[in-house]
């Protein structure tokens, strides 16, 4: 029930595959990254969810797993022992303030274009 929409995997082609085993998926991955796995207004299908997504919280055994250089990264806010573990989310391989100031910029970008 949170598969993408089938229309959009169709677009990629075989460039997108899902992969439902998350330590499978973070073997050699240069990129591991997660979200809330209930967000604002889906507050109501939060246990739903937290049953659903069993086993999916990031740790750093899916770190481990990953390639040597792997980053880590999340939308935040984040709900730490949820959907990732204290020690990734502020741990060496975590770029998730760098990720947020990133997206302050390209708001602050789009502010200013629409402005003008």
């Amino acid at each position: 029930g949170y598969d993408p929409y089938p229309e959009i995997l169709a677009r990629g082609g075989d460039r997108c595959k899902i992969i439902r085993d998350p330590m499978a998926a973070s073997e050699g991955a240069h990129l591991v990254t997660t979200d809330v796995w209930a967000s604002m207004g889906q507050e109501d299908e939060q246990k739903a969810r937290e049953s659903a997504f069993e086993g999916f919280c990031v740790t750093q055994e899916f770190m481990h797993v990953a390639d040597t250089d792997a980053l880590f990264m999340h939308c935040l806010p984040a709900h730490r022992g949820e959907e990732v573990s204290a020690e990734v989310i502020d741990g060496s391989q975590s770029v998730v303030w760098d990720q947020a100031e990133n997206r302050m910029h390209a708001q602050k970008a789009l502010i200013e274009f629409l402005m003008q």
